[in-house]
């Protein structure tokens, strides 16, 4: 399997990794740096006329696009195995997040906020594609992410593994400035419009929220799992 990703700072970002570039299509007369480059990489690449590359591709791509093998998915198991308990991690559990722009944009605080690993349910939410991860700006490349069947499942495991389960909801009475930093946490971020589900908010040790004073009573996903993110790693540090 494979992804197609679009434009220069995707391409210049995958550079700077080992992650194998399977193929490269650029636009006849672009893109020299990146071409070089690629050849140094030993990168198949193919140059087309502007007929045949809008032909191919489209959206905004800047006249280069490349194909890259997929990005790997552990297993909650193969998580643990990797994770130092002992480190009190942060981990991000994303209850069917939709909005690519927001997977993107949580990885990237994620990585930069020093969080562990990103799990999210195989069905019903976004999977890793090339929006999600040109809004991650590379972020995606340092972080691992975990696919699971069955979020509710997925928080007992993580629970007899020693992590605590907190919650994001309007609803909580307490406040994120609350979670405890000194254990394993696990963060659950709720879908963009309806939030945590039921079930999910009722398996977790603490809910909590960000207490807000406009009239706008919240803030988007990925917005207000940085705003956590960075709270922790402030209060660990």
């Amino acid at each position: 399997m494979s992804i197609i990703l679009y434009g220069k700072n995707p391409v210049l970002e995958i550079l700077n990794t080992n992650r194998t570039i399977q193929q490269a299509y650029i636009l006849e007369n672009s893109n020299r740096d990146l071409y070089e480059r690629l050849q140094e990489r030993g990168v198949p690449i193919t140059v087309m006329n502007r007929k045949r590359f809008d032909e191919r591709f489209t959206g905004v791509n800047q006249g280069i696009v490349i194909e890259v093998e997929n990005y790997k998915i552990l297993s909650i198991q193969e998580m643990l195995e990797k994770i130092d308990l002992a480190s009190n991690p942060l981990i991000l559990m994303l209850d069917q997040i939709q909005d690519p722009h927001n997977f993107g944009a949580i990885i990237r605080s994620a990585e930069a906020g020093g969080v562990g690993a990103i799990i999210i349910p195989k069905n019903r939410s976004v999977s890793i594609n090339a929006t999600v991860v040109k809004a991650a700006s590379g972020a995606i490349e340092y972080i691992d992410i975990v696919e699971v069947i069955n979020l509710n499942q997925a928080v007992e495991t993580l629970k007899k593994a020693g992590f605590w389960i907190v919650g994001t909801s309007l609803d909580a009475k307490q406040s994120y400035e609350e979670i405890y930093v000194d254990r394993p946490v696990c963060l659950v971020i709720g879908n963009e419009g309806k939030g945590m589900s039921r079930l999910l908010k009722e398996h977790c040790d603490l809910l909590v929220k960000i207490p807000m004073v406009g009239k706008i009573n919240s803030l988007n996903a990925s917005v207000g799992t940085a705003i956590i993110i960075f709270d922790i790693l402030r209060r660990k540090k």
